[in-house]
């Protein structure tokens, strides 16, 4: 009897729980995720969702071959020696910190990667499941979760949070959501995007991540490649001329070399023009010697060889000739 009135009373509370318009675990179809499991309400929803959060908060094991790309595009670097480097500590050492992973949208049993992309990557290199979290979240969660694990990286370079911004806002996400996915005020943000609209990406891409160049760094090439007018496919052809690809740092440098030289030889002639030269002749015409005219002396060179001479007799009369000189001026 008293079981009978125990799952009378259970369903009562199921049907009131149901029919109440204050009733919170109501479904609101305005704000629905399809991409989220939906939980009865009552007791027996109270105990689906509290088993769906014990889950959430597990680690588990999944074929690396069943997760792929989720979110946006964090790295510009793919180094292959990180990645071995990194490969050869998980066979050493196991993998220490599980990756994000959410339920695929579209597809059962797989999933997409939140953030921890390249763990998944050598974890499939190795042939090894993937320590995992699972979490039910929407792109906008996505891309949260994931930024928000950026900014927390040290590694993260300024160009590659920038480019996670623009991605972002290019995805039609607003200001504010883009600063709490990176955890920057709005300042920050426009400084960022103001950098990467100068460069094509094209070039950044073939630069990389360069962290040791900041945004003023960034800022100065963008100016060097509007002043030039170097066309995207010329920048790109500089940057990988240059001898440095294992580091993109240098390949910054190699090409901010490459457009400040031309202005900087312009400079250098227009400070430093040219020396003139002028031949030196005897009085039959051979060769002598020749002086150069510079900005603040002028210089006779007389190889010995022609002048025979000639470079001694011309020191010990130079007084005379310099009075020859004053005195056809009338000084």
């Amino acid at each position: 009897m008293a079981r009978k009135h125990l799952l009378q009373g259970l369903m009562d509370d199921t049907a009131k729980s149901s029919e109440s318009p204050l009733n919170e675990d109501k479904e609101d179809t305005t704000r629905v995720d399809p991409t989220r499991p939906r939980y009865k309400g009552g007791a027996i929803g109270a105990v689906s969702q509290s088993i769906a959060d014990l889950k959430s908060r597990s680690v588990i094991e999944i074929d690396p071959n069943q997760i792929e790309a989720g979110g946006l595009d964090d790295r510009l670097d793919d180094v292959e020696s990180d990645h071995r480097a990194l490969v050869a500590s998980i066979r050493e050492s196991g993998q220490q910190v599980p990756v994000l992973v959410r339920p695929h949208p579209t597809e059962d049993d797989r999933y997409q990667v939140v953030y921890g992309r390249r763990r998944v990557l050598a974890l499939r290199d190795i042939g090894k499941p993937v320590k995992a979290l699972v979490r039910d979240l929407d792109d906008r969660e996505l891309i949260l979760a994931q930024g928000q694990e950026n900014s927390a990286r040290k590694d993260l370079s300024f160009i590659e949070k920038a480019n996670f911004a623009k991605q972002m806002r290019d995805l039609k996400y607003d200001r504010k959501t883009i600063c709490a996915a990176l955890h920057v005020d709005k300042t920050v943000i426009s400084r960022m995007l103001s950098v990467i609209d100068r460069i094509p990406i094209e070039v950044i891409e073939a630069i990389g991540a360069a962290p040791s160049v900041g945004r003023d760094r960034w800022l100065a090439l963008a100016e060097r490649l509007e002043e030039s007018d170097t066309p995207v496919d010329e920048a790109v052809a500089l940057v990988n001329l240059s001898d440095t690809a294992d580091n993109s740092d240098k390949r910054f440098e190699g090409l901010m070399k490459a457009l400040t030289l031309p202005r900087r030889r312009a400079t250098e002639a227009t400070a430093h023009p040219k020396p003139e030269k002028r031949k030196l002749k005897t009085a039959e015409g051979n060769p002598l010697g020749h002086a150069t005219f510079k900005e603040n002396a002028t210089v006779l060179t007389l190889p010995h060889k022609a002048s025979n001479g000639f470079e001694t007799w011309l020191i010990e009369h130079l007084a005379e000739i310099h009075r020859a000189w004053k005195d056809e001026r009338g000084e």
